[in-house]
């Protein structure tokens, strides 16, 4: 994947509102579901840096998925700027416990946070070891799915040049 800091607009754009499709989220289900069935958790969210939920496995129970999807974005958001004060990067993972419940928190190619909800039927350890894994494999999707959504960079110009002839006869 290209570096975030030398790309053009375009190229950002693309890289930061990366298209899923179907097969896509299909392939993406069925790694959080042997994720679940492997690491003991309740449930797995897959959610962007904006707060949207891409998808979710597992036990929800009456979670208000737009509600919790927010607040895990804007958590994570406030712990990047946390590490900037502390001369890191960022914080590519955090973890909170309950009395009940824990979340874990993963971020997967710079693009989504791997959201993760567990109790005692299962260790942080447990969950940090294979939320590893499935985070290097979704990364993997995550780079397919952006090399197939990757447009000509002669179709980009194209359209641009066309786009603009087409406005300035519009105002002319």
């Amino acid at each position: 994947m290209s570096d975030p800091g030398k790309m053009s607009a375009n190229e950002r754009l693309r890289h930061d509102r990366l298209t899923f499709y179907k097969e896509d989220i299909e392939r993406i289900d069925r790694l959080l579901a042997e994720f679940l069935r492997l690491s003991g958790a309740k449930c797995a969210l897959l959610i962007d840096k904006e707060g949207h939920l891409v998808t979710r496995r597992g036990e929800v129970r009456t979670i208000d998925m737009d509600t919790i999807s927010a607040l895990v974005a804007g958590s994570f958001a406030a712990t990047k700027e946390m590490a900037r004060l502390l001369g890191e990067n960022e914080f590519t993972a955090l973890y909170h416990q309950g009395t009940r419940d824990n979340i874990q928190l993963s971020l997967v190619g710079d693009r989504t946070l791997l959201t993760i909800l567990f109790d005692d039927r299962t260790t942080v350890g447990m969950v940090r070891l294979y939320a590893n894994e499935t985070a290097r494999k979704l990364s993997e999707i995550y780079g397919e799915a952006n090399s197939r959504t990757t447009p000509d960079p002669q179709l980009d110009r194209d359209y641009g040049n066309s786009a603009r002839r087409k406005l300035e006869n519009l105002f002319d």
